[in-house]
């Protein structure tokens, strides 16, 4: 395998990314919101013809660009999706563009360590990223993250190499087309990054003060050519639906900048203890790296210094916006993993090299945080097979009645967490010295934990949260009725009913008299009495925590 990993490394890390984020992308539903928002907007490109339009329930939808929507419609149409000849699920075609991303970070991790460093860094820092829990989990999603996250990472990145060119053309035009991309992807805070990134490494170094007026043009014209990807689409969209469509993109923008938007609203350490036990175990050595610049004194070259500060400056100053920005989901700070990952490679990579030494504080960070998260995972499945002793516990009706799906768990689930804490502590406190197999070992245990997990316990998650209403759904698919929710917002009924065409909201549709077909409304048991006992519906059924309506 070593062999191997020095001849053909790149179709190493190709086959190995393949090989743990591919197999269990179809094992459980898309979840709302965000995974189902972009499915159903790639589902109703296809459906309408409409690809040049990101739309919700057939209306525009202005939250988003559509970049990363164009590339699941693309999978879509690859797999049958949605078609008799389909040869995957719905679920698999929708994440299987992030799998792709995934690998492709994987190899530009290490092309980029292996240029800058020497292989062996590019190695490590594939390997860092590949055994970090929450970018492993969203490169088997259907989230935009990934795809955002690389496209600002490589229009840093040039925008580096064109400034140790003295801002070279070639490298910022294909620094501006990244940060282009990602603006098609996301929306301006790519821009925002890439800018703030830039300034604070100019006014950290005060010899390049006297370049001043190379430095504003150099990032005057990448932002320039990148808004104007972003403008090219949104000025056609503005055309086809008023500009109004325009304006509320940038007050969705500012509202998640100034407030706590659909409840997300966290403490300012939230994003911090995110990126501390969601990118574990290599969170716990990166961080001294990221708060100190005593380790550069093991770097060989000024490129390598200087790579350093740039990775520096881009994780802090993406932590630090995320943390003041009043809107909080855990994918925001994820632009952080990157550069994360990359500090975890230079800790191990010095570390083998005989550079640095094995800090005492890494081994108890390790403890303390792994046997925690260990015992998380297992607290799961343990609350899941034991879910009748814990609801008179519970004080949230709609979770209570989450809690009496009928979840089938075996009572091995457990020994996932329990595996993983012995890992941890063969890697750690186990007699005699930490060595570097040790930790590769921890790391290679974080990575099949997280596939177990992901492919037998979320499942069974997915069974509580949300199973009961997509069941629902789709045993409607192709028949001639309405389905709403009233009193909480979901995509899974547009998108596991597959709509056909759009039609007034739920509640609208409560209010009617008459309507044209069937019509059912789902609603959460929590619901306002004025729409529980609404005098047009009539009520069905009460099933783990959802209540079914049909109109009269």
């Amino acid at each position: 395998m070593s062999l191997f990993l020095l001849r053909k490394p790149y179709l190493f890390w190709f086959i190995l990314g393949a090989v743990i984020y591919i197999p269990f992308l179809g094992s459980s539903h898309l979840f709302d919101w965000d995974e189902i928002n972009f499915a159903e907007s790639a589902r109703e490109m296809i459906k309408s013809g409409d690809y040049l339009s990101v739309q919700i329930n057939f209306m525009p939808f202005w939250e988003k660009p559509p970049l990363f929507i164009w590339l699941q419609a693309l999978s879509f149409q690859f797999f049958g999706t949605f078609t008799d000849s389909a040869w995957t699920s719905m679920e698999f075609a929708a994440r299987f563009p992030n799998a792709l991303i995934g690998i492709a970070t994987l190899l530009t991790l290490y092309r980029i360590g292996a240029k800058h460093f020497s292989p062996k860094m590019g190695h490590l820092w594939a390997f860092s990223y590949l055994a970090a829990i929450t970018p492993h989990v969203y490169a088997s999603s259907g989230i935009i993250d990934p795809l955002f996250n690389l496209l600002i990472f490589l229009g840093v990145y040039y925008l580096i190499q064109s400034y140790w060119k003295n801002f070279a053309g070639k490298e910022l035009l294909i620094s501006a087309i990244f940060i282009g991309l990602a603006l098609l992807t996301k929306g301006p805070v790519a821009l925002l990054i890439w800018g703030l990134t830039a300034v604070v490494y100019f006014l950290l170094h005060r010899h390049e003060w006297s370049r001043l007026m190379s430095w504003l043009k150099a990032l005057t014209w990448v932002s320039i050519i990148a808004i104007l990807f972003f403008v090219s689409w949104y000025g056609i969209i503005a055309l086809k639906f008023g500009s109004g469509i325009i304006s509320d993109f940038f007050a969705y923008q500012i509202r998640l900048l100034t407030t706590g938007d659909a409840g997300h609203g966290q403490p300012f350490y939230y994003h911090a203890l995110v990126l501390l036990f969601g990118c574990f175990p290599i969170s716990i050595w990166a961080i001294s790296p990221l708060i100190s610049r005593k380790s550069e004194v093991n770097l060989a070259t000024k490129e390598e210094r200087d790579l350093s500060v740039w990775f520096r400056i881009l994780f802090w100053v993406v932590l630090i916006l995320f943390s003041l920005v009043k809107t909080k989901i855990v994918h925001y700070s994820s632009m952080c993993w990157i550069p994360l990952s990359f500090f975890s490679a230079r800790v191990l990579y010095d570390w083998v090299l005989g550079f640095s030494t094995w800090k005492k504080w890494y081994s108890v960070g390790l403890l303390v945080s792994g046997l925690l998260f260990s015992f998380i995972l297992s607290l799961v499945p343990y609350i899941g097979s034991h879910s009748f002793d814990f609801i008179p516990m519970i004080q949230d009706k709609f979770v209570q009645g989450n809690l009496q799906a009928p979840v089938y768990w075996s009572g091995y689930e457990i020994l996932i967490g329990i595996a993983f804490a012995l890992a941890i502590l063969y890697s750690v406190a186990r007699k005699g010295a930490v060595n570097a197999m040790r930790i590769h070992y921890l790391m290679i245990s974080s990575i099949v934990i997280i596939m177990l997990y992901m492919r037998i316990v979320v499942p069974k998650i997915e069974g509580y949260t949300q199973a009961t209403v997509i069941d629902f759904y789709e045993s409607k698919v192709g028949q001639k009725v309405y389905i709403e929710t009233v009193g909480f917002k979901s995509f899974a009924h547009l998108l596991y009913f597959q709509k056909q065409s759009a039609s007034p909201d739920g509640e609208a549709l409560l209010q009617m008299k008459r309507v044209d077909r069937p019509c059912y409304f789902i609603m959460k048991n929590d619901v306002d009495d004025a729409m529980k006992y609404h005098p047009n519906i009539s009520f069905m059924k009460e099933e783990n925590g959802f209540l079914f309506f049909k109109h009269k």
